[in-house]
Formats: structure tokens, C-alpha cells, sequence
């Protein structure tokens, strides 16, 4: 039987330290358009990351089974952004990257294990996030838009649990502290005040900007 979206939401809401806050929602409503290409972006960035992960570890045969797949995935879901752009007349444009990601990538440790085990870590926690962003945003959107970003749901709840199984899989030490390092990270800088408007940026400010 399929699981509800509710169903689906619960281990992903679970995990993240926080809520997207009402605040963002409202002030992400009156930039759809720069939503919508950030969303593109994102979709295109997590494949590069898988392939990057790919490319790495050309050893571990799990990381490149789970991480071929998500790359596709990421991919079918970049091109599905595309085609609303095109369908809306939005023209996709190179964006500034939010600051997000790189909040928590500055405490990516050194050694070749630290950082695999680091960057799936954080590749989970972004999968997480993205995941709870459509199902907050999703019932304040167009019928079309709605029904897109909650199909994402099934894929990208599954994506963070690859990765952290992959995390525990790889590491000699039981992860759990490291999980919650970087998950304290990732709620700073979805709590803190942004004044760029993206798909993963934190609190809106008076001066918000594209």
C-alpha cells in the first residue's frame, strides 16, 4: 500500500532540528519565479554532487549503485523545473548560490574517510530540507505547481536516508554525533536572518534580494 504524504513526511520532519518557519513561506510566495529557477539549479547541483561522490569512490559499488540512481532522478526532476520555466516563459538564469550548503561544508574534516563520510552527512541533511521546503510550500502553490513539488516527495524522502545509511555504512565510528553537529549547522543557517531569497535560505529580511 502507499504510504500517505503524511506517512512519507514523518521520519524526514523527525530528523531536520527545525521547521521551515511560516515567515520564509510568505516571503518565498512573492518571488515564485527566482523559487522556481533556485529549485532548477538545486536539482542539477544534487546530481553533480552524486556524480561527484561517483567519481571519488569508484570502489564502493553501493555508493555507485544509490548515487547512479539519485543522479538520474535529480536530472528527470531538473528537467521537469525546466519544462514549467518554458511553460510559464520564465527564463532560467545563473543565480548567486545561496549561502546555505557552504555553512555547513567549512566543517567537512580532512582525510579521505572524514570527507566522504562528512559530505553524505550533509548530502542527507539537504535532501531532508529540500524535502520538507516543497511540502510546506506546496499547498500555498498553483494546482499545477502543488501536484509537482509533492510528487517530488517520494524521491527526495528516500535520497537522505541513502545517503545517511551510506554515512553509517562507511565510517568505523557510530555516526550519531555527527549527524547532530551538523544538523545544529543546518538549523543555524535555516534560522538565521537572509536577505537572499532561495530555496533553501533562511529567515527573510526587510531588504530581501534575488
Amino acid at each position: 500500500m502507499a504510504k500517505t504524504v503524511e506517512e512519507l513526511m514523518q521520519p524526514v520532519l523527525d530528523y531536520l532540528l527545525c521547521a521551515t518557519p511560516d515567515e520564509w513561506v510568505e516571503a518565498a510566495l512573492k518571488f515564485p519565479e527566482t523559487i522556481l529557477i533556485d529549485h532548477a539549479a538545486n536539482e542539477l547541483k544534487a546530481a553533480q554532487s552524486a556524480m561527484t561522490l561517483m567519481s571519488r569512490n569508484p570502489h564502493k559499488v553501493d555508493v555507485l549503485n544509490k548515487m547512479s540512481r539519485l543522479a538520474r532522478e535529480e536530472l528527470v526532476h531538473f528537467e521537469q523545473v525546466m519544462k514549467i520555466l518554458r511553460q510559464r516563459d520564465i527564463k532560467y538564469l545563473p543565480l548567486k548560490a545561496s549561502p546555505y550548503a557552504s555553512k555547513m561544508a567549512k566543517f567537512i574534516r580532512k582525510t579521505n574517510e572524514e570527507i566522504l563520510i562528512d559530505n553524505l552527512i550533509i548530502g542527507s541533511i539537504i535532501e531532508a530540507r529540500s524535502c520538507e521546503r516543497f511540502y510546506k510550500i506546496a499547498p500555498h502553490l498553483d494546482q499545477e505547481l502543488e501536484k509537482f513539488y509533492l510528487s517530488l516527495l517520494k524521491s527526495e524522502a528516500r535520497h537522505f536516508t541513502d545517503y545517511l545509511g551510506l554515512a553509517q555504512k562507511y565510517s568505523k565510528d557510530p555516526i550519531d554525533d555527527r549527524v547532530q553537529f551538523f544538523l545544529e549547522a543546518e538549523r543555524d543557517a535555516i534560522l538565521q536572518p537572509d536577505n537572499l531569497m532561495r530555496l533553501h535560505s533562511g529567515m527573510p529580511t526587510d531588504n530581501m534580494r534575488t
